[in-house]
């Protein structure tokens, strides 16, 4: 027991040695959150306190899960995979395999991947003879989960507002209903059949609420309102809720997720006080200071403080640039010269706002010859060759499964166009079939002949493979299929397609199944589950480039946070929102607190987006961390000295025009104020009519373009 405990703070201690009543901790951002976590379950069953049985531990990615699995098979000598341990979606479809009869579900039901799910919409849409202008599947898309993972079916929706809601309603409805035939789930189907369900089944509810004794979650700040409504079920009135997480890194509002759960828990389940994990062992104190004067701004926070007893470390460093591409090329530079210091590439993180922005920088980095990656770009399951194998997987374990039959029924070519597969869908939705049972009924001729071709070509893949191994299974598709040969023709990208393919293979053959009679439906089952996570890619050492949001739980020895700018970052779309405003201070608090050693702020004062340029000016989140926490790089110009700043002495013999040319009621020498810069100069000045830009220099910050459409100045007099 001292060896489980050993290097524990005083709160980590209190938080793993919890009683048995439920808990809100709260981690900060490089707290040890996951030891602290891992550590709890691991003191629960050395301690005697429940049986791994009765653990259910709720993580938001497979990885960490695996992470979870591994680390507790090294802390105690029990078996962990009676221990019920994975994401939402995950624990959801092992809760439905186990119970596919209760749930109205065939036993081999396969899990519809986001493109999957999409492309069954666009396949509704068409039946329905709907454009997918008027209605684009990805608004269709939004529509469904978005109701699905708030608890509502088609027929619980409040009345339609309009016509094109109506329609909306009728799609999920219509959407459902396919679904159903086919005998596939979405993801967000999976938690809401799983909660229906539970909810429906007093039984099941009682069996479950039985077993599952300790309830553990982590990143409980990303749950959702279904989420959370599905662990209180589990949970009833004597279970133990230990939740794991941050309110200041709630930044998934987009995706759902609910800051509002964890003041919930507090409530719903009589917690006094939340557990705080403040020492941070990931930063220096610089960095620190600066994230918690941040975030000391938002309201409604619970509140914590953090520190670390690493020293303050350096100041952080601010460079304000002229352009964009001013702010690309420091950025590399800076990026070389800590890797000639000995820094590895690989601990170099750029983060940014929005996509958009990675194009200068990329341009820049291409320039400088060195390698980069970008972070979360096509991962292993979503990548074409592999989707192709998985969709022949999914005909071999069910035939009737149409999405998977749309995508590989002409590939590799085999002489089927798209007016066939158009008749095949006319033909299964006149006769309530599938498109497998369609093509099984094609008539005579040699379109039929083909199609028969196909049919064959799949029924032998399902005969031979009945008697193989998982991983023969995979390879004999590749093979027969026509895959591997289709590719072995590509001289472009047919080597690394080739390889996928293999990895593919390889990745069956290390699959354990829990039940081997069903070993493709969970292969299928845990790819689905794994699409959408990142793949750490091997390779050369290289510098990272990413969103923000893409940075979440990761961390680097130095990292470039750019565009810190009004408008970009904190983005336009919250600026008018309080809670959209307190959830952009949210992101930048974890931009900050992902850096270890050194931290890099820049801005531009123009910035090409979407094809136009935009004079910004410095986002107010730099305002807002401590003037003596930072250093700055980029040097400003300040105004000659003078005796009121209404006009500069240098302007005084200034041509008449040029200091009387009106610019919105405002001309070049004149003195005015700014909310946030203070009183002024204009020096300069283009574009006319509503397009005017001003620039102005500040007493107290030196040079500024200001855009007036955006810009609140006032004329002094």
């Amino acid at each position: 027991m001292s060896e489980l405990l050993a290097g524990l703070n005083n709160e980590q201690l209190r938080a793993v040695t919890w009683p048995a009543k439920s808990a809100l901790v709260l981690a900060g951002a490089g707290s040890g959150k996951t030891r602290v976590l891992t550590t709890r379950i691991a003191w629960l069953i050395a301690t005697g306190q429940v049986n791994p049985s009765g653990i259910l531990a709720v993580t938001f990615t497979n990885k960490a899960a695996r992470e979870m699995h591994t680390r507790l098979g090294a802390m105690v000598p029990v078996n962990v995979r009676t221990m019920w341990i994975g994401t939402f979606h995950g624990l959801c479809n092992r809760f439905l395999r186990a119970h596919y009869r209760d749930a109205g579900l065939p036993q081999a039901f396969q899990i519809l991947d986001s493109a999957d799910q999409q492309a069954a919409i666009k396949r509704l849409l068409k039946s329905l003879e709907l454009s997918d202008e008027k209605y684009p599947p990805r608004a269709v898309q939004s529509f469904i989960n978005g109701n699905k993972e708030a608890g509502l079916r088609a027929d619980r929706l409040p009345p339609a507002l309009n016509p094109y809601e109506a329609k909306l309603v009728e799609l999920y409805a219509a959407y459902d209903a396919q679904c159903r035939r086919e005998g596939v789930v979405d993801f967000a189907e999976l938690l809401l059949r799983s909660y229906e369900l539970l909810q429906a089944n007093a039984a099941l509810r009682a069996h479950y609420q039985g077993r599952f004794r300790h309830i553990l979650v982590d990143e409980f700040q990303d749950t959702n309102r279904l989420q959370y409504a599905w662990l209180k079920l589990l949970s009833g009135e004597h279970n133990v809720l230990f939740a794991v997480g941050d309110d200041d890194q709630s930044i998934y509002a987009f995706r759902g997720a609910e800051v509002g759960n964890m003041r919930a828990l507090l409530s719903d389940f009589q917690v006094a006080e939340p557990v705080r994990l403040e020492q941070n062992y990931r930063s220096v104190g610089t960095i620190l200071n600066a994230a918690n004067a941040l975030i000391e701004r938002n309201d409604g926070r619970l509140g914590k403080n953090l520190w670390t007893d690493a020293g303050e470390g350096e100041q952080i460093r601010l460079y304000e640039a002229y352009s964009d591409g001013d702010e690309a090329q420091f950025i590399i530079d800076e990026v070389k010269n800590l890797q000639r210091e000995g820094m590895n590439l690989s601990d170099m993180a750029i983060l940014y706002r929005s996509n958009a922005q990675s194009r200068v920088l990329e341009h820049v980095l291409v320039n400088a010859q060195l390698p980069y990656r970008i972070y979360g770009g096509l991962r292993f399951f979503e990548r074409q060759e592999v989707k192709h194998a998985l969709a022949y997987l999914r005909l071999v374990s069910n035939p009737d499964d149409d999405n998977a039959l749309l995508r590989v029924i002409n590939v590799p070519a085999r002489g089927i166009g798209a007016r066939t597969v158009e008749n095949l869908q006319a033909i299964s939705r006149e006769q309530g079939v599938t498109l497998w049972q369609a093509c099984c009924a094609a008539g005579g001729g040699r379109t039929a002949a083909k199609l028969g071709e196909f049919v064959l070509l799949i029924e032998a893949l399902r005969n031979k493979s009945s008697a193989m191994t998982l991983a023969e299974t995979v390879s004999l598709i590749i093979d027969h299929s026509g895959l591997r040969a289709m590719y072995e023709q590509d001289k472009k990208e047919g080597e690394e397609r080739l390889a996928n393919l293999d990895e593919l293979v390889s990745a069956a053959a290390g699959f354990f199944p829990d039940q081997p009679e069903l070993a493709i439906v969970e292969f299928l089952s845990a790819a689905s589950l794994e699409a959408g996570e990142h793949q750490a890619e091997a390779g050369e050492d290289a510098l990272q480039l990413m969103t923000v949001h893409a940075a979440k739980g990761l961390e680097f020895d130095a990292v470039f946070v750019s565009g810190l700018e009004e408008g970009l970052f904190p983005h336009e779309n919250s600026m008018n929102d309080s809670k959209g405003l307190e959830e952009e201070r949210r992101l930048m608090y974890v931009a900050v607190t992902r850096a270890r050693k050194r931290l890099y702020l820049s801005c531009a004062q123009s910035r090409m987006l979407h094809g136009q340029s935009r004079y910004p000016i410095r986002s107010r989140f730099v305002e807002e961390i401590p003037a003596e926490l930072v250093r700055v790089l980029s040097a400003t110009v300040k105004p000659v000295p003078q005796a009121s700043p209404r006009r500069a002495p240098w302007l005084e013999e200034a041509s008449a025009p040029a200091s009387t040319m009106s610019l919105q009621g405002f001309r070049i020498g004149q003195g005015v104020s700014h909310a946030k810069f203070g009183a002024g100069v204009v020096i300069n000045a283009e574009g006319s009519g509503n397009d005017v830009r001003l620039q102005i220099n500040f007493a107290e910050h030196g040079l500024k373009w200001l855009d007036l459409r955006y810009a609140k100045l006032t004329a002094e007099q």
